[in-house]
Formats: structure tokens, sequence, C-alpha cells
């Protein structure tokens, strides 16, 4: 009688697991019907789509996702063979044109005597990215490192040309003395160019102080000198404390990117300057539990995809007229806040995302 109550008790704690661990599940599960409707989705799918089981109750699978490798036809063929199978690495589009990348986990399930497809999606965007920016970390470091050797071998003969130019300049007679100047010239634009290759050659003065009133000025300066009308929008977050920052180099590399902005929009397109309090972020390879977060958003036509990774590194312009400096000044410039710059572009939508830690973070 006692092992007749315990196999029950078994039962009865079996089923309330199976009924109570889908809804605890950090996986996102869904459950299509024969139809390939939707007929559950977890708390954790509901994260992930961005939607609640109201909204998204027997709606078709393909209502959901834009564009991905789990066609119709393959769970089609899930139901008809009950061979379950697996992707991993996976990226899916949504209709939002929103972009997640999972590893996928289909199978067939049998509910109230019908057969039903469970999917489960594990979201993995956080270690890829993780792992994609320590790579473009490195790289950009390397790159920065070759070009600043490349610079200081270069600028010590400039300096031994251009002196040379002087000292010939004063043997020769005015007509010659024009060929001279051109040397000098020269040697001179090649050297502001291999400064700026250099990069910033000062530290940064770092001060306590407020972040919007760097962001408002740049507001107000690209508002009074805006010849083509773009609308600026701001939307500050006033709840962020001081930061310790170098005002003059923050604005530098906020205008810099504005200024970026600028060259590639018309009459009709907008910029956006937001600031937020963020947490629990990855800086340099460091979790951060707090720290601001300053957005330039514009709606232009996007950065091209194939330089989107190499986008910080020296000489990498999108610009026929670019040197492709900028941005990188402005990467070394958010290093040495112990900060982050990065940036996400599809057409339409183009952010670059500036995280600085708050105090608290950086001395802990």
């Amino acid at each position: 009688m006692m092992m007749s109550n315990t196999m029950v008790d078994l039962q009865q704690l079996k089923a309330h697991y199976q009924q109570a661990l889908p809804n605890q599940m950090v996986t996102a599960v869904v459950v299509l019907d024969q139809s390939l409707a939707i007929c559950y989705v977890n708390p954790a799918a509901e994260a992930l789509l961005v939607k609640s089981l109201s909204k998204l109750y027997q709606l078709p699978i393909e209502q959901v996702f834009y564009n991905t490798p789990i066609n119709s036809n393959r769970l089609q063929q899930l139901l008809t063979t009950g061979q379950e199978f697996s992707d991993s690495d996976v990226t899916i589009e949504f209709f939002d044109h929103r972009k997640i990348t999972v590893e996928i986990t289909a199978s067939s399930v049998t509910f109230e005597n019908q057969p039903h497809i469970l999917l489960e999606f594990k979201q993995i965007d956080q270690q890829k990215q993780i792992s994609a920016e320590a790579f473009q970390q490195q790289q950009w470091e390397s790159a920065r490192d070759l070009i600043r050797g490349l610079a200081h071998e270069i600028k010590n003969p400039l300096g031994g040309l251009r002196g040379a130019a002087q000292l010939l300049d004063l043997e020769l007679n005015i007509e010659q003395k024009e060929y001279t100047a051109m040397i000098i010239e020269q040697a001179d634009r090649l050297t502001n160019l291999v400064d700026r290759l250099l990069g910033p050659n000062q530290l940064p003065v770092m001060k306590l102080q407020n972040i919007h009133i760097v962001i408002e000025k740049i507001f107000q300066l690209t508002k009074f000198d805006n010849p083509k009308n773009i609308v600026l929008e701001r939307d500050y977050d006033p709840s962020i404390p001081e930061l310790i920052f170098d005002q003059d180099k923050l604005q530098q590399t906020i205008i810099n990117i504005v200024n970026n902005a600028i060259q590639v929009l018309g009459s009709d397109n907008k910029i956006t300057l937001r600031t937020r309090a963020a947490s629990n972020k990855t800086i340099n390879g460091k979790r951060i539990k707090l720290c601001a977060e300053i957005n330039i958003i514009d709606d232009g036509p996007g950065i091209p995809e194939h330089i989107q990774s190499t986008l910080f590194y020296p000489m990498v312009s999108g610009r026929a007229s670019g040197t492709g400096l900028g941005l990188s000044i402005c990467q070394t410039i958010v290093h040495q806040h112990n900060g982050k710059l990065s940036c996400k572009s599809r057409p339409g939508h183009t952010e670059f995302t500036i995280l600085l830690p708050f105090n608290s973070e950086i001395n802990s």
C-alpha cells in the first residue's frame, strides 16, 4: 500500500514538473499544430519574439519570421517523418528587420493525440557578440600599432626633408624658391597626416561633470550650422549621474560621428541624440553593471555592410573623399575613457553607441 502511494506521489510530482518547467525555462519554447500555426509559447519565447501568447496564438509561423532556414517544407517533413533536427548559429529576421542569432531544435511531439512540432530556441547573440568584439578589439589594436609604427618611420625623414629644403631655400634665387616652398608645403601636409595617424597625443583631462552639457552643446552647434535643414532631435535621460570624462575629447568624438551622418543625409532625414542609463553591459570583456549610454541615430542610407566590421580601423572609410582616420581617433578617445564605441547599421537606421561606465564601476 505504501509502495502504491509512493508511485502515485511520484506520478503527481512528475506531472507537476512537466507542467511547471516550460514556463520556468530560459530556453524559448514554441509549439506548432499540424497547420504550422502557433498554439503555445512559454514566457521565454514571448520575450524572444517580443509578443505575448495572446498575439501569437493561431498565427502562422511564416507571419512571425521574415527570413529563417526553418521553412514550412522542412517543418511539414518533420510532421511526416518524425525525424527531429537541430541547427546552430542560425540568423532569424523579423518583419521589423530585427535580427537574432539562435540555436534551434525541432522535434515532433504529441498533444491530445495529435502531432505537433516543438521548437526550442536558444539565443546566442550575446556570446557571439562578445567573441566578435574581442576579436575586433585585438585586430583594431594590431592595426593601430602597425599604422603608428609606420607613421613614426615616415615622420622622422619628413623632418629632415623639410630642414634640407629650408637650407636649400637660402641659397636659391626668388624664382627657384618656388620649388623649395612646394617641398616644405607638402612636407607639412604629410606631417599633419602622420600626426593624425598617430592619434591623440595628449592624455584626456578627466573631470566630474554632466554628460548632457557636452551633448547639448553639440546639439546647439549642429542646429546653428545646418544648411541641409536636417531634423535634429534629443532624447535625454536626466537620471544619469555626473561622470568623469574629458569634455573636449568627448565632444570631438560625438561631433565627428554627427558630421559623418550629416554628409550622407538629406533634408528629409533625422539625427537623434539620445542618452540612457544602461545596465549589465560588456565593455572590453568586462561585465559592467551600470553605465551611461549615448546613442547617435540617423535614418540615412546606412553604412556599407562590407566595411562595418572594420569601421573603426585606421584608413577605412565609406566615402571616396574620406581619410578613414576620424572614427579610429574616436575609438581611441573612448578607450581612454574605459568605454566602448560600437555601431550597428542597416538602410534606414544607423546607430552609434558610446558606453561610459559610472564612476563606481571604474573604481570597483
